[in-house]
């Protein structure tokens, strides 16, 4: 699994230390293309963002698109989640 700094800009400081920015997402807009699914127990962010982009480490853009912010990786079952499916667009946009 990669870091979560990996695509963080940082500082290093006069002591050595480095200092990470904090992460900003992207605002993920709907397309025609999204799809929505109904959550069963025990699904999860990272295992939906592995089951649709064959990458559990992209599970930030199925939180950014529903506006979940700081909540646990766990989904609350018959909750109806957006899935965007031009995943590249939004990675394009990310990493620019």
């Amino acid at each position: 699994m990669s870091s979560r700094y990996q695509n963080n800009r940082s500082k290093k400081l006069k002591n050595g230390k480095t200092v990470f920015r904090s992460k900003r997402y992207p605002k993920i807009r709907k397309r025609d293309s999204d799809i929505y699914v109904v959550t069963k127990g025990g699904d999860r962010l990272d295992t939906l963002a592995n089951q649709f982009y064959s990458d559990s480490s992209l599970w930030w853009i199925i939180a950014a698109s529903n506006n979940i912010h700081d909540a646990p990786f766990a989904l609350k079952e018959g909750t109806i989640i957006r899935i965007p499916i031009d995943k590249n667009t939004i990675l394009n946009n990310f990493y620019e």
